[in-house]
């Protein structure tokens, strides 16, 4: 597996790059004129025809840098009698919706098609969407998996394979489906995966599979952060005090369209309802609402028709909404890399964001943690008239060996302590005694009355036995 970093490319604008004239009419329509440095970086290397593995997170402009030599390569090569041609695998709907949307904009002017599989909409609507064989499918690993069991989808014709957001696909369990579509398809296809680490080990443990001596471009890591991001953080006592703190941050910020993350789809629904009760226009997405719902609130957050989306995690890659001015993590994120995700839903295209992580104290660790993975230090917020009482932790506890030792040390000397203190008061108590005649104790006396007569005194013992004689 070879590895290269990212170094300054040739590539100065799209003009550079020999797409087609198609191609380069839809990049001018979008007003696409400086690749982005993963764009820079990739196209040039996947028109080469070499498998990558690309270290880019969301907002990066990866989506164009797959998209646009897969569809250079189809408009070049035509094949209208052969099966699908390219297939793009991603971990949630809501990203495959963004991707088919990024990819009909830039094959606006092509004759090229291509379709969504994704759970969630009807299976025989798909299956008949496929049997007209569309270049191009965008898909989900599950429901892709069930129209290979029902041999509703050929693979045999395949090219390139791209796996986009391969850490948070491999999270989600799809390790397993991914290997089943990649035995699927042939095996000189072109694969390009695409990660925002390239260190988890289920993407190093998929990639040794279905990559064949591939190129490894790190352009960006989740660590780098983001420079356009003002991070913050306020402590909070509990639940309500959260939910007060929120309600006046939203007042502060004034934020025209503001993303607010849980880490559970209950937490999400009662937030929501309890910012609809202090007149916010509000709304809720997770994993669970049914797909029609969750296009309904994405296109209401896309019109600016709700103030504030309370989401899980569902929401953090796949979310195209532009103008999102603040992000609040209600509750802290349970991993740097998510928290990564989550942040950067704003700051984007240049424009300056503000991200803010409530915190409780079972969530100062996790926190201190995430600084240390990205390598960042929050900025402390104090909200006026709702300080809390928790104001962080007393003391910073030492991990390990160390804070063990110190315990043990300090019993130690505790206990040896009280053994001198002892020794010394016994040593008192006995030159005080000195030629008096120790009385018995009470416990003891009620020991030798406990045993009865058969047990008296030896000398008394003795005496009775004198006399019957």
């Amino acid at each position: 597996m070879s590895s290269e970093s990212s170094s300054e490319s040739e590539v100065k604008n799209f003009t550079d790059l020999n797409l087609n004239d198609r191609l380069h009419k839809a990049l001018d329509k979008l007003e696409y004129e400086m690749p982005t440095p993963v764009q820079a970086e990739a196209i040039p290397h996947t028109l080469a025809g070499k498998d990558l593995m690309v270290n880019a997170e969301t907002g990066s402009g990866k989506t164009a840098a797959f998209l646009l030599p897969i569809l250079q390569k189809l408009v070049t090569n035509q094949a209208p009698n052969s099966a699908t041609r390219a297939l793009i695998l991603l971990p949630t709907r809501e990203l495959a919706r963004q991707v088919l949307k990024h990819c009909n904009d830039l094959m606006a002017f092509t004759h090229i098609k291509a379709v969504v599989i994704t759970g969630g909409a009807e299976f025989k609507y798909q299956q008949a969407m496929l049997r007209k064989n569309p270049e191009i499918i965008i898909a989900t690993p599950g429901r892709l998996v069930e129209h290979l069991t029902r041999n509703s989808i050929d693979l045999s014709d395949l090219e390139i394979l791209v796996l986009d957001e391969a850490d948070r696909m491999l999270d989600l369990g799809f390790s397993e489906d991914v290997l089943r579509i990649a035995s699927a398809s042939p095996e000189q296809r072109q694969t390009l995966l695409y990660s925002a680490t390239l260190n988890h080990k289920g993407v190093r443990q998929v990639a040794s599979e279905v990559l064949s001596e591939p190129m490894n471009l790190t352009l960006n890591r989740v660590q780098d952060g983001h420079d356009s991001i003002r991070q913050q953080v306020v402590l909070a006592d509990d639940i309500k005090h959260k939910q007060r703190l929120l309600v006046r941050l939203l007042e502060q910020e004034n934020a025209e369209k503001t993303l607010v993350f849980c880490n559970t789809r209950d937490q999400a629904s009662r937030l929501a309802a309890v910012l609809k009760y202090h007149g916010l226009r509000a709304a809720v997405l997770h994993g669970e609402m049914e797909q029609d719902e969750r296009n309904r609130v994405m296109d209401l957050m896309r019109r600016g028709q709700l103030e504030v989306l309370v989401a899980t995690d569902v929401a953090a890659r796949g979310l195209d909404v532009k103008g999102i001015e603040l992000v609040v993590n209600f509750d802290m994120p349970r991993s740097g890399d998510d928290h990564v995700h989550r942040v950067g839903r704003t700051g984007r295209a240049g424009v300056d964001g503000t991200a803010i992580s409530l915190i409780k104290s079972n969530e100062w660790n996790l926190m201190a943690s995430i600084e240390r993975y990205l390598k960042i230090s929050f900025e402390r917020r104090l909200v006026k008239g709702l300080e809390g009482k928790y104001k962080g932790p007393k003391k910073l506890k030492s991990s390990g060996k160390a804070a063990s030792d110190r315990k043990r040390s300090e019993s130690s000397r505790k206990n040896s302590s009280k053994k001198d203190g002892d020794k010394t008061k016994q040593r008192h108590r006995d030159r005080k005694s000195v030629g008096k005649r120790r009385a018995p104790s009470a416990s003891n006396q009620d020991a030798r009355s406990d045993l009865g007569d058969g047990f008296a005194p030896l000398k008394k013992r003795k005496d009775k036995e004198q006399d019957s004689e």
